[in-house]
């Protein structure tokens, strides 16, 4: 088993923990967080697992690179893909919603 844990400068003036542990079952990854402690995904978890080190503070932060590798083959790695994939449909239907209502407003003017 190999566990990595960072500390995490959130909205919070005490920064939050965030442990990762890779065992044989898989990868699994918790934060002390508001939304990590009620079972909700957490932006501190996912950043790490993107390779972001803005927020850590603590000095192991060559290891996000290590926790990143880790993310491959783990159904967590689907799970983001999965929240990209949507993210991405969300910003069309809400450039398509944008529009749809310029040209509501443009019928209701009578400019067309």
């Amino acid at each position: 088993m190999e566990t990595i844990q960072f500390s995490v400068q959130g909205s919070a003036a005490v920064p939050y923990e965030v442990t990762f542990i890779r065992d044989e079952d898989g990868l699994i990854a918790v934060c002390t967080c508001s939304a990590g402690t009620m079972g909700a995904s957490c932006k501190h978890r996912v950043s790490i697992f993107e390779g972001n080190r803005a927020d850590i503070v603590s000095a192991n932060i060559e290891q996000v690179a290590t926790v990143a590798s880790w993310l491959s083959d783990s159904p967590i790695a689907a799970c983001l893909d999965e929240i990209t994939v949507a993210e991405r449909e969300l910003e069309r239907a809400k450039k398509q919603v944008s529009a749809a209502k310029k040209r509501l407003g443009a019928v209701m003017a009578g400019k067309q």
